[in-house]
């Protein structure tokens, strides 16, 4: 059995990602702050797979520490998706009114916590494990009222771009998924009817092929599976 460690888990791409790894029979920690969404999330998986929640908020090194016990005790870790994030005050201030301590939060839950999991758990993650970091259009592209957000996402690709480069022995993929309806999405555009958009479904087929395969290390993005920037 391959086993992956799932952030964000409770909800949109990260609950989608689950189901599909549950029912190609991978074990699966996951882990969300929402303990309510997160449990009727592992009670769905429960009888396809094997599944432990552990419900936290991935900036909290305590909770880290927590996540990298459970998968000690299991053994090696085959995947990590950072896939936890958060939009910041919404609705979405320009950057001149956006308060500082919002800005930090930001940061520390989109960009700095992905790479302090991979810090705890390294010793779990044997050579040509996949760590899988979620990224956004908006970490490339600038967008009024999306300051922070974007600027998290940039710090999060320079991030795993930098680990790609100093850790051949790991698949490393940061990958925008392209839009989805997503309750993060949602909060994007409070009151917008966004049943245009797809859910997160559509962006599954590249996170699995990537997860499966043996991809060079680099930016992807989902729902075209085009490379946007070479791999290394």
């Amino acid at each position: 059995m391959r086993y992956a460690l799932i952030t964000g888990a409770s909800r949109g791409l990260g609950r989608a990602l689950a189901m599909a790894l549950a029912e190609r029979g991978w074990g699966l920690w996951l882990t969300a702050r929402n303990a309510e969404d997160l449990a009727r999330v592992r009670d769905e998986l429960r009888e396809t797979t094997w599944v432990e929640a552990i419900a936290g908020d991935v900036s909290d090194p305590g909770h880290r520490a927590r996540l990298a016990g459970a998968v000690a005790e299991v053994g090696e870790l085959d995947a990590l998706v950072n896939n936890a994030a958060i939009l910041g005050a919404s609705p979405r201030p320009l950057l001149l009114d956006h308060p500082l301590d919002d800005l930090v939060r930001i940061m520390q839950i989109n960009a700095l916590a992905p790479l302090a999991l991979v810090q705890a758990l390294r010793d779990a993650l044997p050579a040509g494990a996949c760590i899988l970091n979620v990224s956004s259009d908006a970490a490339v592209d600038c967008y009024p009222e999306w300051g922070g957000y974007g600027a998290s996402k940039a710090m999060l690709d320079h991030l795993t771009g930098t680990l790609a480069l100093e850790n051949p022995q790991w698949r490393v993929y940061w990958v925008d998924p392209g839009e989805m309806r997503t309750q993060l999405y949602q909060e994007s555009r409070p009151g917008e009817n966004l049943d245009y958009l797809y859910p997160p479904e559509i962006s599954l087929p590249v996170f699995l092929d990537l997860l499966h395969g043996d991809q060079p290390s680099g930016r992807y993005f989902a729902q075209d599976s085009a490379v946007l920037y070479p791999a290394f």
